[in-house]
């Protein structure tokens, strides 16, 4: 290619032109554009472009109102990555806000979330976005975290199956970033914390989850902030080279966490570490001084900025027009919202009552409906930090049922006054008592004043005593400035909450509770006596009409949990929000109830329909390709419904109050009344399997393992098989 024969902004395109039409390939082609290029260029090419403390301020205003741009050159017609947040929908302009990722995760659907990516990167695209960096796969530790609700669960081949669908989804339109890499799931001390793992937990409960999105085709890594064994995660040349790179073969671009996410310019460029976002910050002014004086080998430079303007040639040959404007929050969109809103709400509870019946789905003859609590009013969205979405319009419980139903059937108290609420509820024919969390209960904790990261924010706050005197400052102002989101500190609903659950209780008994929330909340002894519990999640702009839809049985409840509910908090792993250091495990979840011998609340899997499957075959094949699972699964009840099959393997040599049960496949199926449906389903070794950490080879651990086909974790009805020695 004769760079010097074309119009200079014309090259990108014209090298992407002959990528897509067979006459070069991507890294030919990005080699020759980075040879045209100024150092200057290059170096522009490795971080953010816009200055930090102007961008600071435009942030502070308002986050990601248009795409965050970092390496473009105009000269050669670079479009640089131009970043879109985030995991429920696209952040700039009003687009569709779907359910919480934690409610999707909550629905087992790979063609659902899939969906749903596609329909968010046609958004992302059609403003201007060529980068989703929305993926976010963090297996939640514990529920404690703030961010749980951006994330898919506890469980890594869930967590990797769902975020796998929403990469191939998003990438029909733009590039796709896959976060936070790794041991990212806590909020308050996130920019501080030592997170302590040995090998085996590392690679086999941490990490199988990204290196499944990575095969499905992610063209980004995210960094976090924490430091994992000592070295920061932006740094870690370990993660970023030889194990993203050298074991998984990974070729796209890495990015790190935005504003404090590398703490060594130079050396995290050594690392592996790509892009520093998103704006001019550290590596502005570390690095042309580092090449001058020979500390920097230029070779490193080359060697992501090819990365670089490679993932955005292959993404330019790949992609076809941007789509329409109108694309925007549009009808099919929110369609799709409202699907998604009622697949992913799980059923808890449904209690038979006089005459056989059960409490759900309501009757649309059932006559007036109370609904009770602030919540039912409010829009339920979820988390106010850097996910969180302006859609043009939003639904409540309330404007769904009273859509559904008309408005004079459905009378709404807010539950502030106890006493006036139970009042009210008990003339009515049924209560649906709405409850549970707020942004300020959960999310992204915004909260910074540890002088060491401030001091990465360039002069004047290099300057130690400067740093540490805005750290006292911001620590004592920002809190009230600013008092939303961050880690729990309690798993229980608030006090208030239970109290006007019971309240209601009291006074009638066709009580349904609809429990809105972005992790694990524990429940009081009103679980059992309650007629119905519906866990909604943040369900969205479409999520008043989808949870009225369930209510009212125009749709079923979809949702199964995507994590175990424990009956105590102390069953759960070891939660410090403050620490500094804390070591993980590989005992996790349902996996870790399993360990210690606990049953849960709620297991993993869990969820009721409004009919019931029975699985009545399980077969286990071995072939060239792994071993592949056929269940037979019926619709036993009188509507039509789905289930969400699950297969979990065991060894039995070990201890039956503590045997531990990893889910290896699972699969949604559909069926009318009656009838009889095959599933097919491959099996996932890993979590059977253990790594060599000298080799990086993993090997089937030797035991007797047996499969069961369950509708939870805890389902001992259904079929089980040995796994087929190979």
């Amino acid at each position: 290619m004769d760079l010097a024969s074309e119009t200079a902004a014309a090259v990108f395109d014209d090298a992407a032109a002959a990528i897509r039409g067979g006459l070069t390939d991507a890294d030919t082609a990005a080699a020759a554009l980075v040879a045209a290029m100024t150092e200057a260029e290059r170096l522009w090419l490795l971080d953010g472009d816009e200055p930090f403390w102007r961008g600071i301020v435009r942030m502070a205003r308002a986050y990601n109102t248009e795409p965050i741009v970092a390496g473009a050159v105009p000269r050669l017609g670079v479009p640089g990555l131009r970043f879109s947040d985030g995991p429920r929908g696209v952040v700039m302009g009003h687009s569709t806000a779907f359910p919480a990722v934690i409610a999707r995760a909550a629905s087992w659907d790979i063609d659902l979330e899939e969906r749903v990516g596609r329909a968010i990167g046609a958004e992302a695209r059609a403003q201007g976005a060529n980068l989703f960096g929305g993926v976010c796969v963090n297996l939640a530790r514990h529920p404690g975290w703030g961010r749980m609700q951006e994330s898919y669960g506890d469980d890594p081949l869930l967590i990797g199956s769902m975020g796998a669908a929403l990469t191939r989804g998003a990438r029909t339109h733009v590039m796709a970033c896959v976060k936070h890499f790794a041991l990212n799931s806590m909020e308050d001390a996130r920019f501080v914390v030592d997170v302590r793992v040995d090998e085996g937990a590392l690679h086999e409960v941490y990490l199988p989850h990204f290196k499944a999105v990575i095969e499905a085709g992610a063209d980004a890594v995210g960094t976090s902030y924490n430091r994992i064994n000592g070295i920061p995660a932006g740094d870690h040349g370990e993660l970023l080279t030889n194990v993203l790179r050298g074991e998984w073969g990974f070729g796209g671009i890495v990015l790190t966490d935005f504003m404090w996410g590398l703490r060594d310019p130079i050396g995290s460029l050594v690392a592996g570490q790509d892009v520093e976002m998103p704006f001019r910050q550290q590596r502005a002014r570390a690095l042309p001084r580092a090449l001058r004086d020979g500390r920097l080998d230029p070779s490193y430079v080359e060697r992501s900025a090819r990365r670089v303007v490679r993932i955005q040639l292959q993404h330019a040959a790949s992609v076809g027009p941007a789509p329409d404007a109108a694309v925007v929050a549009s009808p099919a969109h929110r369609a799709l919202a409202r699907e998604a809103a009622a697949q992913c709400t799980v059923l808890l509870r449904n209690e038979r009552l006089a005459g056989g019946a059960s409490l759900l789905p309501l009757e649309t003859g059932c006559g007036e409906v109370a609904v009770i609590g602030e919540l039912a009013a409010a829009t339920n969205a979820g988390d106010a930090g850097s996910s969180s979405v302006s859609p043009p319009a939003t639904s409540s419980i309330l404007d769904g049922l009273r859509e559904a139903l008309c408005p004079e059937r459905v009378l709404h108290h807010d539950g502030t006054d106890e006493r006036a609420a139970a009042a009210l509820a008990a003339t009515f024919g049924t209560a649906v008592v709405v409850v549970g969390h707020r942004p300020d209960d959960e999310g992204e904790g915004i909260i910074l004043s540890d002088p060491e990261t401030l001091a990465l924010a360039g002069p004047p706050l290099s300057r130690p005593r400067l740093a540490r005197m805005a750290g006292r400052l911001l620590g004592a102002v920002w809190p009230r400035i600013y008092s939303g989101g961050g880690d729990r500190r309690k798993l229980e609903m608030r006090p208030e909450d239970e109290a006007l659950v019971r309240a209601i209780r009291a006074v009638n008994e066709r009580t349904v509770v609809v429990v809105i929330g972005g992790s694990t909340i524990l429940m009081g002894p009103w679980r059992h006596e309650v007629g119905a519990i519906l866990l909604a999640w943040y369900p969205g702009m479409e999520g008043g009409r989808g949870i009225a839809d369930v209510l009212l049985g125009e749709r079923e409840p979809g949702g199964r949990l995507p994590f175990a509910i424990p009956a105590d908090a102390a069953h759960l792993p070891h939660f410090d929000p403050d620490a500094r250091e804390i070591v993980y495990d590989r005992w996790v979840g349902q996996r870790k109830l399993d360990h210690d011998g606990h049953r849960a609340a709620y297991p993993l899997g869990f969820g009721l329909g409004y009919t019931t499957f029975a699985i009545t075959d399980l077969a286990l094949r071995r072939d060239a390709d792994g071993v592949r699972a056929i269940a037979r699964v019926q619709n036993t009840g009188a509507r039509a419904g789905g289930t969400v099959v699950q297969l979990y393997a065991s060894d039995p040599a070990e201890p039956a109050h503590r045997r531990v049960r990893p889910l290896v496949a699972f699969a949604r199926v559909v069926a009318e009344p009656q009838e009889i449906k095959e599933v097919a389903m491959p099996l996932d070794l890993l979590p059977l399997s253990r790594r060599d950490p000298g080799t990086g080879t993993w090997s089937l651990v030797d035991a007797n393992w047996l499969v069961r086909a369950g509708q939870h974790a805890d389902d001992s009805a259904g079929p089980t098989r040995p796994l087929p020695r190979g």
